[in-house]
């Protein structure tokens, strides 16, 4: 996942970009980059870490502009280097392009191929580069239809904010997989991967933009035009799972309260006899909360977290990951001794963070440890932009729940069931993406998109 962010006609518009990348933090920790603009000039900063490491006053006094466009990432595609942060920037005749992407083209290596035989160079291992290239090569034309046909190539996930010769430009895949959502801020207007990030700027939400849309923000009232009039949606389902904020509308619907009915349904699908229920903060706790009250249990939060180290599911490097397992979350000893606890998570994807958090239960004396996730197993590869690539990674795959069950350590381990999550969510089953519990791709993947991936291991 990624976070972009995007503000057009505001003289704080870089600050409010800085506000904004901080709201979305959580979809990358990777590294930031802000780029502002004013009467064709542009100004851009940008760095590895956190949105904290990266800025500071008085760098963000420097990005004058009236328009201004952020990104955070993790790597899925394209490897962890300071050449691929973004927003990307290019000049090109008279003009400038810049790109902030969220998803991944998956036709992008023969996108790729086909532009470096026709003379193009990449500066980076990116997917979003093929954007800046195949709309430079059709410059001549009127953007509303440059535009068009250049996002009706890609194939895959996308929500992208661009930046065109002064103009705000906002475009999702034409399944709406990645959320993208346009709000207003007085008589500016603003661009955001989730809505959590309007709140804290004070910013009014509009609507979503539809998938298969482009919107175009350039002083008059927003225009759009449509690329692929798709009557299909694969919105992310995973977004409601675990990325997005809690207090994010993602697809139009809240995020808290469809956590709170998976752990309602897991509830009444796989109740347990324990004295209380918990989470493993902060992904799980509002299911853990739909879990207890549906069952009676009383709520706990046996483990606290320490909020000065980043998610562990969203780390490029597994050292890294498994250092921060470690010093992440602190059990409570006095609650735990002697108790039979069910834990509620969101997912399981590697095993290996809830193995160690559960080994840190028994040895703060909890007599038994359960498990309850509120979503089925993944056993299928992402390739839409979600960190499990590869079959082997992820414990679902080549294990049984008993098997997962003895590797964590557990009592007992229950998932919801498909029609369990898909009872819970706020849309209809038919607009999810479910390709990580089923296999259902709604796109086809090539073969050397997925080869491509097995040899980087992302």
């Amino acid at each position: 996942m990624c976070g972009v962010f995007g503000v057009y006609g505001n003289k704080d518009a870089s600050l409010l970009t800085y506000l904004g990348l901080y709201a979305l933090q959580h979809r990358g920790e990777e590294s930031a980059g802000i780029l502002s603009y004013s009467k064709n000039r542009i100004i851009q900063r940008q760095g590895m870490g956190l949105v904290s490491d990266v800025f500071d006053g008085d760098s963000i006094q420097k990005l004058k502009g009236t328009l201004a466009l952020g990104h955070v990432r993790y790597s899925t595609t394209g490897s962890s280097s300071a050449s691929n942060i973004q927003p990307f920037l290019a000049r090109h005749g008279k003009g400038h392009i810049a790109v902030a992407h969220n998803g991944n083209f998956t036709n992008a290596y023969s996108l790729r191929e086909e532009m470096e035989q026709g003379g193009s160079v990449f500066g980076t291992t990116m997917d979003s580069e093929l954007i800046i290239h195949m709309l430079a090569r059709l410059r001549r034309k009127p953007l509303k239809e440059s535009l068009p046909e250049v996002f009706s190539r890609f194939e895959g996930a996308f929500s992208v904010i661009m930046l065109v010769d002064g103009m705000l430009i906002g475009a999702r895949d034409r399944l709406g997989m990645r959320p993208l959502s346009l709000g207003s801020i007085g008589n500016s207007y603003v661009l955001s991967s989730e809505t959590c990030a309007f709140d804290i700027i004070g910013a009014k939400y509009i609507r979503d933009i539809n998938p298969g849309e482009i919107v175009f923000i350039d002083g008059r009232q927003p225009s759009s035009v449509v690329f692929n009039d798709c009557a299909s949606r694969a919105h992310c389902i995973f977004e409601f799972i675990y990325f997005a904020r809690p207090d994010s509308d993602i697809f139009t619907k809240n995020v808290y309260l469809t956590r709170k009915r998976l752990g309602a349904e897991l509830a009444k699908e796989a109740p347990v006899d324990a004295d209380m229920v918990m989470p493993f903060p902060d992904s799980g706790n509002y299911a853990a909360l739909g879990f207890a009250v549906e069952s009676g249990l009383p709520f706990e939060m046996g483990m606290i977290r320490n909020h000065y180290v980043g998610r562990t599911f969203i780390q490029p490097v597994q050292q890294i990951r498994d250092f921060r397992v470690r010093i992440k979350l602190n059990p409570i000893s006095e609650l735990l001794k002697g108790k039979r606890v069910v834990i509620v998570e969101d997912s399981i994807v590697r095993g290996t963070t809830s193995r160690s958090r559960v080994k840190s239960l028994r040895q703060a004396g909890a007599k038994e440890v359960h498990m309850r996730i509120s979503c089925p197993p993944v056993i299928s590869p992402c390739y839409y932009g979600i960190d499990f690539p590869t079959r082997r990674e992820l414990i679902a795959s080549n294990r049984t729940v008993d098997k997962i069950r003895d590797f964590i350590g557990l009592d007992s381990l229950n998932y919801l069931s498909l029609e369990g999550m898909l009872k819970a969510m706020p849309l209809a089953g038919d607009n999810f993406c479910k390709a990580c519990f089923n296999r259902d791709y709604p796109t086809q993947i090539p073969k050397k998109f997925t080869k491509n991936i097995l040899e980087k291991g992302r």
